[in-house]
């Protein structure tokens, strides 16, 4: 290789690694992990039995945080692998459409991500019992199906938050549980329903910046099946709804952890549903307009409080 290749290609690095680095999109894989770590702190404190804190306890929500995380950008990339011709209308600056990246790199991103988070599932599994394994096998499955022919069910309206809301809602906080405890029984099914709840509806928050490059992909998501104002008020009640599961869950005896931090942990998320609510709807034309409105944002907010509450819940 001549100085000036090697010139060139030191130079291109950084920008390739950049290039990488959107792909996965950084700012996404938090609340997977976080999602996991408060699931298997739920695990720990249930039926008010904590088991001791040792290296071999931590060591499977340590694999499973990071297999949420892996698992997390191996679905960006391929999402953004088949979403390439409707990124290049709505998000023109991101590494395929700006050709930062290949689609061959992108591919192979994606498998390597995906590949490591099925071999930290495989060790975040204690007492050999692999159910963390097997949910991220179903979970990959229906990353594949909402980004993917031949079902791809980002296309078909509601199918598209339902395969949202099962993997990084219900079998995240479930495949948390798992590092620590079987998931057999009611209540980390519990738990993950109030999350996969929660999502069927703020799944669409994004939907509505992105209506002009979905119409030309084909994409009939809520806001341009309804338009953006019925579309609105379809999705405010999973914003505040689901969280009156939580004291529910208290008084029925299928939420075991802190019973006071719980029944503060479901009116706070309630009233906070309510303002992100209020957003939504007081001037449904903005959600077309702003790439990231107050309600996107505050969508992500919630969930990032409702982990870290059923985490200190379970944990005090």
């Amino acid at each position: 290789m001549s100085v000036d290749s090697e010139a060139a290609a030191a130079a291109a690095a950084p920008g390739k690694a950049k290039a990488y680095t959107d792909l996965a999109r950084p700012f996404t894989l938090l609340p997977p992990a976080l999602g996991v770590i408060s699931g298997a702190a739920s695990a720990w404190g249930a039926g008010h039995s904590k088991p001791v804190v040792t290296l071999a306890l931590l060591w499977p929500v340590l694999c499973g945080a990071l297999m949420a995380a892996a698992l997390n950008a191996a679905n960006n990339a391929v999402n953004q692998i088949y979403d390439l011709d409707i990124d290049r209308v709505n998000k023109p600056k991101r590494p395929l459409p700006a050709g930062t990246l290949s689609l061959r790199e992108a591919w192979m991103f994606t498998l390597v991500t995906c590949a490591l988070s099925w071999g930290l599932a495989w060790l975040a599994s204690p007492d050999d019992r692999r159910e963390c394994f097997w949910i991220v096998v179903f979970t990959t499955f229906l990353c594949w199906a909402y980004s993917a022919p031949p079902l791809w069910t980002k296309r078909r309206g509601f199918l598209a938050n339902i395969t949202i809301a099962i993997p990084r809602g219900v079998l995240l906080k479930v495949a948390g549980w798992s590092t620590v405890k079987t998931i057999v029984g009611v209540e980390p099914w519990y738990i993950g329903s109030i999350f996969g709840l929660f999502l069927l509806g703020a799944a669409s928050t994004k939907d509505f910046a992105d209506i002009e490059g979905d119409r030309a992909g084909g994409c009939t998501t809520l806001p341009i099946q309804y338009g953006v104002k019925a579309a609105a008020w379809i999705i405010a009640p999973f914003f505040v709804l689901p969280f009156f599961l939580i004291p529910i869950g208290v008084w029925q005896g299928l939420l075991t952890g802190n019973a006071t931090l719980l029944m503060v942990l479901g009116p706070a998320l309630i009233v906070y549903g309510v303002y992100t609510v209020y957003l939504l709807v007081r001037r449904p034309d903005e959600l077309a307009t702003t790439e990231n409105h107050p309600s996107w944002t505050h969508m992500y907010r919630m969930m990032m409080v409702a982990q870290i509450g059923f985490a200190l819940a379970y944990v005090f």
